[in-house]
């Protein structure tokens, strides 16, 4: 971390990870992809836990969310 100039004690190995994931996301990496990335063997675990972090989902919501109030 100190290479990179970011605080060390904001950024675990959790926190890295879950930044990998949106990185990918927002960037149009397909979830199974992802998935693979991050060592799953399918992509249930991966929406379980970075459910958040999906793109997809994020949108989706958000495009709900729309509909119901316009």
């Amino acid at each position: 971390m100190k290479d990179t100039g970011l605080p060390a004690k904001d950024w675990t190995p959790r926190e890295m990870r879950h930044s990998f994931v949106s990185l990918l996301s927002d960037s149009g990496v397909p979830l199974e992809d992802i998935a693979r990335l991050v060592g799953h063997s399918g992509t249930a675990v991966t929406e379980a836990v970075y459910r958040k972090q999906i793109r997809p989902v994020l949108l989706g919501g958000a495009e709900a969310m729309d509909r119901i109030f316009t």
